[in-house]
């Protein structure tokens, strides 16, 4: 592993997180490893991490507040959640908060290993420098900022990855399943509405106060930006 990755690691049970820690470390990862919510918080302000692991139900302070005030001060780093609740409802309640990823437990280390990979990947692959403008819509990557008619639109990461895939290739209808694939790696469609709820919020932020609307969909066939 070339680039030194430093990552927060917030679980309170002391042998899980060290087994994680020592992985992670094993593989090539700097780990710090925070037992509860407030001491993440605090770790979180006085170092620069690469990505956060965080354990929904941690003391002092959850993981879904932590990932909330993670995502408002970092809009790019990648945040996993670690739980051992796997129902639907509390994956979209991540997502909706700025969680990139979502594993439960118990999972293999191949798995968090492969999941941290494409993560770390699609981060640095970001052109840097990099510009994309659309008719009045300006996506700064170095930045991590949208902006439309000079006005600021706050977007989460999974928002920002989905209107930059769709800018990429204005007027192309791009699937369900591609977005699946590109913006949330999965190769199947979970049954669940989440990419409809993200289309909706970036409607709500990059269409709704503006006269010209960007965001379109071709039913039965998927979205795209003309």
């Amino acid at each position: 592993m070339e680039k030194k990755y430093k990552i927060l690691l917030a679980e309170d049970e002391a042998k899980l997180a060290k087994a994680i820690q020592e992985e992670l470390t094993r593989v090539g990862y700097e780990v710090d490893v925070a037992e509860n919510g407030l001491q993440a918080d605090r770790m979180f302000m006085e170092n620069d991490y690469s990505m956060a692991l965080l354990d929904i139900n941690l003391p002092g302070k959850t993981g879904m507040a932590l990932c909330n005030d993670f995502r408002k001060r970092s809009a790019n780093i990648p945040i996993v959640m670690l739980t051992a609740v796997g129902e639907i409802h509390d994956k979209v309640a991540a997502f909706n908060i700025g969680a990139d990823d979502y594993l439960v437990k118990p999972f293999h280390f191949d798995e968090l290993f492969a999941r941290l990979k494409v993560l770390f990947k699609r981060t640095d692959s970001v052109e840097k420098h990099e510009k994309l403008i659309y008719a009045d819509l300006e996506i700064d990557f170095k930045l991590k900022s949208v902006s439309r008619s000079g006005i600021n639109i706050n977007l989460t990461s999974k928002e920002f990855t989905l209107l930059t895939l769709l800018v990429r290739t204005p007027e192309r209808v791009i699937s369900k399943q591609e977005i699946l694939e590109k913006v949330w790696d999965l190769s199947f469609d979970t049954g669940t509405n989440t990419i409809e709820v993200y289309i909706s919020f970036l409607r709500n932020k990059i269409d709704k106060p503006f006269s010209t609307k960007l965001i379109h969909t071709k039913p039965g066939f998927g979205y795209f930006i003309k």
